[in-house]
């Protein structure tokens, strides 16, 4: 049996992604840990900073506060692999965005599940269980792959 407090590992080939089991996850990569009730920190997990690689430069295209829709685009974040948009989770409130990573996003790289984090939003959305997000990412890993291949040939 598995200690909850460990995290669940998906292996990326040769790497591994971390997926902590104290918080959920959405399927545009995102986790979310409960600060309080309905009120969430939300960052990039490890899969998602595994594809993009060294993050180097993050703009909000928001204002905090503000209601969001799910999907709504909410800024761009650009790594060494891509210029990436980023959307919001679900329908919610965003309450605040982590301002240090604006001048600095290094931590987004080196602690993405903690200093890294990027915004805090209000929402009582379902998210996946962390057992149900590492299943999404099996189910999608031989797309992943191959769209990898293609950046690269």
């Amino acid at each position: 049996m598995t200690d909850p407090s460990d995290p669940l590992l998906f292996m990326m080939g040769k790497y591994e992604a971390l997926i902590p089991q104290d918080r959920v996850y959405s399927s545009n990569h995102l986790w979310l840990q409960e600060l309080e009730p309905g009120l969430y920190r939300v960052g990039l997990t490890s899969y998602s900073v595994r594809l993009l690689q060294d993050v180097y430069f993050l703009e909000w295209r928001v204002d905090a506060p503000m209601t969001l829709r799910h999907k709504q685009e909410i800024g761009e974040i650009e790594s060494s692999k891509a210029l990436s948009t980023l959307y919001s989770p679900a329908d919610g409130e965003l309450m605040r965005f982590n301002e240090q990573l604006l001048d600095d996003p290094t931590p987004i790289n080196t602690d993405c599940y903690g200093t890294g984090w990027l915004y805090d939003l209000r929402t009582g959305a379902i998210m996946k269980q962390p057992s149900e997000y590492v299943a999404h990412l099996d189910e999608g890993w031989e797309k992943t792959q191959n769209m990898l291949k293609g950046q690269i040939n």
